[in-house]
């Protein structure tokens, strides 16, 4: 009989071994499916009923192929500490963040500046100017503008005046408008090119070349068809002299329409050329009234057509013109 026990003694410990070696190998492979599901599943998020909210918009939203953890990445201390808040003060609704950055935009930029292998077809912000001006100069974090609703990626239509505060429009019509119907992704500063205003105050021309260069502000942003409909359309020749952006005259976030006193600004000696001094001082006649709305210049066909209105005697018109 004892011959056997050294025998037995030797199985019993290669069956304690693997015993072990099972617990460890299962016990690992548990592990490592938990610790995956606690971090790439997004399943877990709406382990959490008040993620049930976010979870739907995420569903709905654009990054829906894209895992919650690849953009919300916690370090293990953060996740502990989320962890203890869940099981000890059960929250029921998500606190704010108050301007907490909760998504770097360094993660953004691996999708949407880089091309990123696995979403070679993200919308590409390299020829945006809008965010090289607030992301690289700036140096703004995307989701302070991209994430002030859950998931919902474009920013409110009149999002820019919580930074850009005094700057609602003030002009008949406009009042209601996006801010990216005016301010544009075609110029470094931003603001309204020409082109732009004449999306809606121009011809059908205007509007379809500048859809054609697929830019974000008419991408996202494009007034409705009611509201180009009633904008006034402006007829400006193309070789006008007046070569400047509408805004040098008209201030929508003050008053879109100026008044012709304000000609003076620009124009200061022009009462010293030809016969203004005589028509504006002396007769205290209004700009508008020899010079048209955006082509400025009175020219001869005009001149023999409007002047005659008040120089009735073609002698006088004459003696006037020279």
């Amino acid at each position: 009989m004892k011959l056997g026990l050294p025998s037995f003694r030797f199985k019993g410990r290669i069956l304690i071994l693997l015993f072990l070696l099972l617990l460890l190998v299962g016990g690992g492979l548990t592990g490592y499916r938990v610790y995956d599901y606690i971090s790439n599943n997004p399943a877990f998020c709406k382990t959490c009923h008040i993620m049930d909210k976010a979870f739907a918009s995420w569903k709905k939203s654009i990054h829906v192929n894209i895992n919650c953890h690849s953009c919300h990445q916690l370090s293990i201390r953060d996740g502990m500490r989320l962890g203890y808040s869940l099981v000890v003060n059960r929250p029921k609704i998500i606190p704010p963040r108050h301007g907490r950055v909760i998504v770097p935009g360094k993660f953004c930029v691996r999708c949407h500046f880089e091309v990123h292998k696995d979403y070679p077809k993200a919308a590409s912000i390299k020829v945006s100017q809008f965010h090289a001006k607030h992301g690289f100069e700036e140096k703004i974090e995307c989701s302070k503008c991209h994430g002030y609703v859950a998931h919902q990626f474009l920013p409110e239509e009149r999002f820019c005046i919580i930074c850009h505060k005094e700057k609602e429009v003030h002009g008949v019509g406009m009042e209601g408008l996006a801010c990216l119907n005016c301010h544009s992704d075609r110029t470094k500063d931003l603001r309204p090119e020409r082109e732009k205003c004449l999306f809606c105050h121009g011809s059908d021309e205007v509007r379809d070349t500048i859809l054609k260069e697929k830019r974000l502000d008419v991408k996202y942003f494009q007034p409705s068809a009611d509201t180009i409909k009633k904008a006034t359309k402006i007829e400006e020749p193309l070789d006008t002299r007046h070569q400047f952006y509408c805004y040098a005259c008209h201030k929508p976030h003050e008053k879109a329409r100026p008044d012709w006193s304000e000609c003076m600004a620009c124009h200061g000696d022009i009462l010293d050329t030809g016969r203004h001094k005589f028509h504006v001082k002396d007769m205290n006649i209004e700009c508008q009234t020899c010079h048209k709305l955006h082509s400025w210049v009175v020219t001869q066909a005009q001149a023999e057509k409007e002047c005659v209105k008040c120089h009735k005697s073609a002698e006088i018109y004459k003696k006037w013109t020279g």
